[in-house]
């Protein structure tokens, strides 16, 4: 009763193995899928495109919880479209990784006691190559061993031949539009690997410092500023108030002396300075803070370079040549000696910038360096997601994108690396700048005088082309008219403003306004089954691989999917993946058993007329999940489509269905052909619901079911519209009545496999066909001649009558419950007098309270509950 073309094969089978061994069957499954090129994008079909680029991971990665999270619902959304018969490319890949690979070489020349400046700029390059070839891309191997459906025949990386072009090309393109200009601004600079280095490059974190103060000047032009980072007060141009406080107002235009050196400072007036913050005057040091160097710029003043690059002082006088940190406890001494300390605060805990490579405190530094003027391109990235050219999803982050786009400050996008895009710039001998497009010809030779810039760029530079470099820009190729727009970028909501912003506002200029992707589908980070973020120095980290070699790629996809709400973060926890590893034993031994009974896809299904309740209730239900599922994949609710899946093909296929179809197999005869026809088609819908999450035990069993080729590219269900509410209705009704007689029976501590005598009144109700079912279910024999009702049990309209005379003590379980009772009025009188005594209340934190509140409840529900299975025992 759903709309499905089979893939047919002649010969499907009934043998399956008694358990699912997934290492016995992932790694194999997985290259028959790619040698048979069903991940193989077609650009010159006239299917309906589908695309996804890969967030390129790192060369230098490996694979981690977060990888697997994202990659898992990139796999799930291409596998379905794939299914629907669109012609889906889903684009591997990776990044260069500027700063981490370049790192990575030098620590191995570091062990073989040599440097990259030993090797040369060309040697040292080559050698990075060596070690991308032999050691790098490690993760793409892993992706395999996830069970990626990625085209491997279209995998690029961000210093290949053609996406060196693209880069070399946008570059030229950008500086010719006066859109890329060089200028000295404050940037990032980490002392330890010698660049600036990005926002997103930048980990901050609470350290313990230092906040000092400071007297500025002598007798009524004195002046107290206060800081974290004394040595910089070498730097110092200038103090800033604000012009409308009345305490600096005979102050400003003054200069006064700027202690330990033989300068006077001009004080100035800048609205920037927050009157009610501190002494409310500031300290300017233009050259190594970004907000005093706008301050600099507004006022005119000098900008002096205190340190060089590794952090050491080099102003002249007894502090040159210290280390940065040893400056500033040497300053402050002298400050202190001199009587210009006027107060010190340690510990003083403050939030400091810290290289997430190497994790060297980061300095703000004044240097020259090469920007992307970024107002209109910010704008136009803004107006797209304005207008719904691209939805992000979900629709809450909207304000934090705005809020990002439209403040972007102009992107420094010189590294000072040699591994990476060398900047396309050549100066010559007269001062001539000339940039180079990738057709151009080099303006001179070196003995000419001719120089090329010795920076490379950002790598965010050549990752925001990915998704219209990989496709062959800025050549006009088959991929590119056939694949772009990309459908959907699934990332980090963590990379936002970093990645897609870039992306965006690239993409809509090179592609004059077409979209980089229509949809941006964010997700939030994995953390342990605590909420705490997973690190490699806690011992909370996992390695994906561990759970994958232990429980199956399936179990940590599934995992992952249950856990993906949009936008929000990821707890997972290695007793959930165990949870789904036993959801794919149960969908194998499930699929084993419906084999052995019959269960077939051959032929057409029969008319419902001919069909059992049972059977019409499971495709009306089977049909109401599958337009559920679609809803679910269309607004990206991964957790809820999982959650979908799991409970109906656990709780209603393997428990219910197969359960209550279990008397009809075994009678046998033509209904149970019919049944058997119905389980095989509720189980190869069920089979293609759950494959983009769970593709290889899904794969083994659907060949297995169906003879099918492959469930890769079988057709994706469709609802069909039939429902039988009445149907519905009754099963309903018959789970009610089985459910209630299994609490009761639990509640007298009757034994699971137990048989009890009843008497079963179905009269009135729609039972009456399923009195077979609900005795074999509830372990009910027939009543004897000597049968004696001891406890009736109303449901639903039936009445199931039991005799549980010699199968109890009954004089046992009334003294075993009314001692669980007293022990509730208990619980229920200590709450009570707690949350009658009002100093309590007032005195106690609202957790403590809601928690006693819940014992409340608890307690309430035990007592009902016990009450009731007093009242139903049988009379002593």
């Amino acid at each position: 009763m759903t709309e499905n073309t089979q893939q047919q094969n002649p010969a499907p089978t009934t043998e399956l193995p008694t358990q699912y061994a997934p290492a016995e069957v992932e790694g194999a499954l997985y290259e028959r899928w790619v040698d048979r090129g069903y991940f193989t994008a077609d650009a010159n079909s006239e299917k309906e495109p589908y695309t996804i680029v890969i967030p390129p991971p790192n060369v230098t990665g490996a694979l981690h919880l977060g990888h697997a999270f994202q990659v898992t619902l990139m796999d799930a959304l291409t596998r379905r479209k794939r299914m629907q018969g669109y012609e889906t490319l889903w684009l591997p890949g990776m990044d260069h990784a500027g700063i981490a690979t370049q790192n990575k070489v030098e620590q191995q020349l570091a062990e073989e006691g040599k440097s990259r400046q030993d090797l040369g700029r060309e040697a040292f390059t080559d050698r990075v190559w060596q070690w991308k070839d032999e050691y790098g891309g490690r993760i793409l191997g892993q992706l395999r061993r996830l069970g990626a459906g990625l085209d491997w025949s279209r995998e690029r990386f961000t210093m290949d031949e053609g996406l060196s072009k693209a880069v070399q090309t946008i570059f030229k393109n950008l500086y010719d539009d006066g859109l890329i200009y060089r200028a000295e601004r404050i940037i990032n600079w980490c002392p330890r690997c010698l660049t600036a280095i990005s926002d997103i490059e930048v980990d901050y974190q609470d350290d313990d410092g230092e906040l000092v103060s400071l007297k500025y000047g002598e007798g009524d032009e004195t002046v107290v500023v206060a800081t974290t980072r004394v040595e910089t007060m070498l730097g110092d141009t200038a103090v800033a108030v604000h012009p409308d406080d009345e305490r600096y107002a005979h102050l400003i235009g003054r200069r006064i002396k700027l202690p330990l050196t033989d300068r006077t400072i001009p004080v100035v007036a800048d609205t920037h300075v927050d009157p009610e913050f501190g002494t409310g005057a500031v300290k300017v040091t233009p050259a190594h803070d970004p907000n005093d160097f706008a301050i600099g710029q507004r006022h005119g003043l000098e900008s002096m370079t205190i340190m060089d690059e590794r952090g050491v002082i080099t102003v002249h006088g007894p502090f040159q040549g210290l280390d940065r940190f040893e400056a500033r406890s040497a300053i402050v001494a002298a400050l202190r000696e001199q009587g210009r300390v006027v107060a010190e605060k340690r510990p003083y805990v403050h939030s400091v910038g810290h290289c997430s490579r190497c994790k060297t405190t980061v300095e703000p530094r004044l240097s020259l360096q090469w920007w992307v003027k970024v107002d209109t391109l910010a704008q136009a990235a803004g107006d797209a997601v304005r207008d719904g050219r691209v939805a992000l999803h979900p629709k809450d982050m909207e304000k934090r994108y705005f809020d990002w786009v439209d403040n972007l400050n102009d992107w420094c996008i010189s590294r000072q690396l040699w591994w990476g895009h060398r900047i396309p710039v050549w100066y010559g001998p007269n001062g001539e700048v000339v940039c180079v497009g990738p057709d151009d010809p080099i303006p001179g030779t070196e003995a000419e005088g001719w120089t090329q810039d010795e920076d490379v760029l950002d790598t965010w530079f050549s990752s925001g082309l990915w998704p219209f470099s990989t496709l062959g820009w800025p050549e006009k190729t088959p991929d590119l008219e056939k694949f772009y727009s990309t459908d959907v970028l699934v990332t980090g909501h963590d990379i936002i403003f970093f990645w897609v912003v870039r992306m965006m506002m690239f993409g809509l200029y090179a592609m004059e306004d077409q979209v980089p992707f229509k949809t941006v589908a964010l997700t939030g980070l994995v953390r342990d089954e605590f909420g705490k973020k997973m690190s490699k120095s806690n011992p909370n980290a996992v390695d994906p691989l561990d759970w994958m070699d232990a429980y199956g790629s399936d179990a940590v996809r599934f995992t992952l999917a249950t856990g993906a709400n949009p936008g929000a973060d990821v707890p997972i926890g290695e007793d959930w993946v165990k949870a789904s590893r036993n959801f794919a034993n149960k969908i194998w031994n499930a699929t084993r058993f419906a084999l052995m009974n019959g269960a077939t896809v051959e032929g057409p299904l029969p008319a419902p007329e001919a069909m059992t309740a049972t059977d019409r209730w499971i495709l009306s239900r089977l049909n109401k999940t599958v337009a559920e599922v679609d809803a679910f994949y269309d607004d990206f609710q991964f957790a809820k489509l999982s959650d979908a899946l799991y409970h109906f093909a656990w709780d209603e296929v393997f428990d219910w269905y197969v359960e209550l179809s279990k008397t009809t197999f075994f009678e046998g005869g033509e209904q149970a052909k019919v049944s058997g026809r119905v389980l095989g088609e509720v189980l190869d819908v069920t089979l293609r619901l759950l494959h983009p999450i769970v593709p290889f035990v899904t794969e083994t069993l659907w060949t297995t079911l169906t003879g099918g080729e492959t469930l890769v590219i079988a057709e994706w269900p469709k609802d069909s519209g039939f429902r039988d509410a009445a149907a519905e209705s009754e099963i309903e009704t018959l789970q009610q009545v089985i459910t209630e007689v299994r609490r009761f029976r639990a509640d007298q501590g009757l034994q699971p496999g137990q048989r009890v005598p009843a008497r079963l009144d179905l009269g009135g109700t729609a039972l009456a066909p399923h009195e077979a079912a609900i005795r074999q279910l509830l372990r009910l024999q027939p009543e004897g001649d000597a049968f004696s009702a001891t406890a009736t049990l109303p449901v639903a309209g039936a009445q199931v009558a039991l005799d549980l005379s010699g199968t109890i003590d009954v004089a046992a379980e009334r003294k075993r419950l009314a001692k669980d009772l007293a022990a509730a009025e208990k619980e229920k009188a200590q709450a009570t007098g707690k949350l009658g005594n009002e100093a309590f209340l007032a005195k106690a934190p609202d957790a403590v309270v809601d928690k006693i509140r819940g014992r409340l409840a608890k307690a309430d529900e035990d007592i009902a509950r016990i009450q009731q299975q007093l009242e139903r025992l049988p009379q002593a």
